[in-house]
């Protein structure tokens, strides 16, 4: 057969986050006793408040096309929203709901981008940022966060990196995957370099609940009048609410942007689903409680596994401000043998974690980090010990 597919469809990595979750899970039901640190999705259920409101959506009969930028009810509780939280004014008209967090972000890169225009990711970033903005016919350019820096870019680097060609910068705080959050005056310093040259943010807040000791979320947004007109403000329910499974995710952005956004959504997908949609509404307006309890469990969990960590030989890590996952640096422990043969990369050392200790952590070549694992604590305190007494045991072998 003679007939040829996409070339940029095949430029396209598949989730590496996915397939070490599913292959945990394929282990798990053959009875193998795995410990999965690769979620990226809250251990808890959705409050049960939550999906009493989609029962009653489904009862109700509320099961019809909705607008396809969301519905007004839910687009005006988005925007009370991000003006009571995240400090930022945005009318209804400027909020676009879509199919999850993925989804809002294809939607902001399909209005921005035209063939060639660069996009700046700093890393290490979420591995889905380049995949999208390459589908999107952007070119990816990548920005390296160091140690001293907290693994966080600066506006200098920012500034260095912008070219003719370059239309946005992602700006992902706290971040998945180190947990580290951008200061307010980290955020001012990008939000100068930002106006003075003209190019737009795409802030990804999706973790903007999960925020711990003495750090704020700050929404670069909320900094000016200038910074605002540029910055797209991404978010949505999944991880604050436990909601990962609902496919809910939005958007504030400039009137233009947002027209655009719900043009491109209304072809694509039409409305996301009314029943969701419903639930989400729930989320957003009702009682907050679960929210706080998840957001201290994780808390507990987080200082935890840290200070397991980095009591571990081989292995080193930042103390995570937020999010639920801590950044591992196995530099030395790649440079060390097992059972005879040099490990050389995260990529087999986490073969050599879920083969050999029914482990399953996430390697971070795809993070844009060669050397790294990302582990998630969204697991429950005891398969975290229990991962964490393997890991420990694997790497007191090298």
């Amino acid at each position: 057969m003679s007939l040829s597919l996409s070339e940029k469809a095949k430029r396209v990595k598949p989730s590496s986050t996915l397939a070490i979750t599913a292959k945990a899970k394929k282990l798990k039901a053959k009875g193998v006793d795995v410990v999965g640190f690769g979620a990226g999705e809250p251990d808890f259920d959705t409050p049960q408040n939550i999906k009493d409101a989609a029962v009653r959506a489904i009862n109700e009969g509320f099961t019809k096309y909705t607008p396809a930028a969301g519905t007004d009810e839910l687009r005006d509780a988005v925007a009370k929203k991000f003006k009571e939280f995240n400090g930022i004014d945005y009318e209804r008209g400027q909020i676009v709901i879509s199919n999850g967090g993925k989804h809002s972000l294809t939607n902001v890169f399909e209005a921005l981008l035209n063939p060639g225009d660069e996009v700046l990711i700093p890393a290490p970033y979420w591995l889905t940022y380049p995949e999208i903005v390459k589908l999107c016919d952007g070119v990816p350019v990548e920005l390296y966060g160091t140690k001293e820096n907290d693994l966080k870019v600066t506006a200098k680097q920012i500034e260095e990196a912008i070219t003719p060609k370059t239309k946005a910068l992602i700006l992902n705080t706290p971040s998945n995957p180190t947990g580290m959050v951008y200061s307010e005056k980290e955020l001012r310093a990008i939000a100068e370099v930002v106006v003075s040259n003209d190019i737009y943010v795409v802030a990804d807040e999706m973790y903007e609940h999960l925020i711990y000791g003495e750090q704020e979320h700050i929404s670069i947004a909320s900094l000016g009048e200038e910074i605002y007109k540029r910055t797209i403000t991404c978010s949505g329910v999944s991880k604050s609410y436990a909601m990962t499974g609902w496919r809910i995710g939005y958007t504030g952005s400039s009137l233009e942007v947002a027209k655009l956004m719900s043009s491109v959504q209304s072809h694509q997908t039409s409305n996301p689903c009314s029943i969701a949609q419903k639930a989400s509404l729930e989320a957003i307006t009702g009682p907050q409680d679960a929210v706080e309890e998840m957001r201290q469990e994780f808390d507990k969990r987080r200082k935890h596994m840290y200070e397991r960590i980095v009591e571990m030989p081989l292995v080193d890590t930042l103390e995570p401000e937020g999010a639920f996952y801590v950044f591992v640096d196995c530099t030395d422990a790649l440079e060390r043998s097992y059972k005879g043969t040099r490990i050389g990369t995260a990529n087999r050392l986490a073969e050599i974690l879920i083969e050999d200790y029914n482990v399953a952590v996430v390697p971070c070549a795809d993070f844009g980090f060669d050397n790294y694992i990302r582990l998630s604590y969204a697991i429950s305190m005891k398969a975290i010990d229990k991962g964490l007494d393997r890991l420990e045991e694997f790497l007191n072998t090298l």
